[in-house]
């Protein structure tokens, strides 16, 4: 069997398990946990709005144990960073070709339903992180599913899948975004793309987390707001269609209007696994991210996570969605990253398709770096040594370089599989451990109400035990 029929081998064998895997299973499990999670919740992702906004300018800090981590707005971008990437691009696009405007009704439920699920996990990763080598802290679903429903066998499998899952899996479609974009664009080889990509990834990575957080922190906020303004510009010099394409998303969504074949049915499907894909809320990745602030208290991190959920799907989704359903341009059988490249270049000239380039490498080579990190924690999970930590960062770059030449359906098809899998055991995990969830999120809204800075002490929560980085309480010391 040659290199050819390998990966097509893998192509179809990843094609049949997606449609077990998504069509019978994870989007009933996915809005399922969602709902039951809003519900409990008390819808905290719509009541606690504000606090999030004012939660993610507090400092790091330190710990009884001296252990400082990262502040809650690198680790905000961490996540970010992972989240904001070819999903809110190419993502979006894939999703509107294939499941018409009416998947982008779908994304936003799995985001507004998935906020909510995104605290729960984020904050179970607070409660269980552990002191990290480095001064600061790690953690994630392995880790909580260790600590906290005894279970370390399900731990590795989890860190196992998701170190392959984010590190090279989601990273091989990231490069693929950067190099299909900058070949369209500028005619570039798709081969020294790989090359140049596997250089700049291997200087951020071997840094450590530090370098991680210090180029998120950076790169996210200014590229999120350059895209936001031009989706902006567009918005405001098409007024007249904003009413006609909410009309549209609407009828499309609920079969009314069937816009691709499969109307309805692959409007949820396409909407689901897109907003899953770029927002993560549930697949247990951004957890890792969470666990590694310096927090007073683990449902500050928790909330805060829930606004990344918010700001990825419902603002630069829609924003990438707003351009791309106004052009029409999904009517003529572009997909992915081209998509909304044509769409731009219809909008506002032919100069797009070069922004969307430098756009797309910005977004994508960002969630290559925050992708990284999530395999690096889930490696020291397994085995804490540098060597392992060492031979899993070359087999990254790697894979940044198989994805920068591989074609577009193959990758995609590769995610899907990965990410759901990963996705279904991290939400029957956090299902368990949800009832600790919204006990940590009553006593930050006790302190809250009793008009003082919430802290966390474990005599708090009735039998909360292997929690590492957290004191008894005062009265217990």
């Amino acid at each position: 069997m040659n290199t050819l029929q390998l990966v097509s081998f893998i192509d179809d064998a990843a094609t049949t398990i997606n449609g077990f895997l998504w069509d019978y299973i994870l989007i009933v499990v996915l809005i399922g946990c969602g709902l039951y999670f809003t519900i409990r919740g008390r819808f905290l992702q719509f009541t606690s709005f504000g606090d999030m906004l004012k939660l993610l300018t507090e400092k790091t800090t330190i710990s009884s144990k001296g252990r400082r981590g990262i502040s809650s707005f690198k680790a905000f971008t961490i996540s970010t960073a992972s989240r904001v990437g070819t999903g809110n691009l190419a993502g979006v696009a894939t999703a509107i070709a294939l499941g018409g405007p009416g998947a982008v009704f779908w994304m936003w439920v799995i985001a507004l339903v998935g906020s909510a699920t995104a605290f729960v996990e984020s904050t179970l990763a607070q409660v269980y992180k552990v002191d990290d080598d480095k001064d600061g802290f790690r953690g994630g679903p392995a880790y909580y599913m260790e600590k906290g429903l005894n279970a370390r066998w399900l731990g590795i499998v989890f860190a196992i899948i998701i170190s392959i899952t984010f590190g090279l899996v989601f990273n091989s479609v990231q490069s693929n975004t950067i190099s299909l974009a900058l070949e369209g664009s500028f005619g570039w080889d798709r081969q020294i793309v790989g090359l140049v990509l596997v250089v700049l990834t291997a200087i951020v990575i071997f840094g450590g987390v530090k370098r991680v957080a210090a180029v998120t922190s950076i790169v996210v906020p200014i590229m999120a707001i350059l895209y936001l303004l031009l989706a902006l510009f567009v918005l405001f010099t098409n007024l007249d269609l904003v009413f006609p394409m909410f009309q549209i998303i609407f009828s499309n969504a609920f079969g009314f209007t069937e816009v691709v074949s499969g109307g309805i049915g692959a409007a949820i499907l396409n909407g689901v696994k897109r907003g899953l894909f770029s927002n993560e809320a549930g697949m247990g990745s951004a957890p890792n991210a969470a666990a590694t602030a310096g927090v007073t208290h683990p449902a500050k991190q928790g909330l805060i996570q829930a606004l990344g959920v918010f700001v990825d799907t419902i603002i630069i989704c829609t924003a990438t969605a707003l351009i791309i359903i106004m052009s029409n341009e999904y009517l003529n059988g572009s997909d992915g990253i081209q998509l909304t490249q044509d769409a731009l270049t219809y909008h506002v000239g032919e100069w797009a398709a070069a922004f969307i380039s430098v756009a797309i490498f910005l977004f994508a080579f960002s969630s290559i770096v925050g992708n990284y990190y999530y395999g690096e924690t889930n490696i020291e999970f397994i085995k804490n040594n540098m060597l392992y930590v060492n031979i899993y960062r070359f087999i990254v770059v790697g894979m940044v370089y198989f994805g920068a030449v591989q074609e577009f359906g193959v990758v995609w098809n590769l995610a899907d599989v990965s990410m759901g899998t990963m996705a279904l055991i991290n939400l029957i995990a956090i299902s368990l451990m949800a009832p600790l969830a919204f006990k940590v999120l009553q006593d930050y809204k006790r302190q809250k109400k009793q008009g003082i800075d919430p802290v966390f002490y474990t005599s708090n929560i009735p039998n909360l035990k292997n929690t590492d980085c957290w004191d008894e309480g005062p009265e217990k010391e």
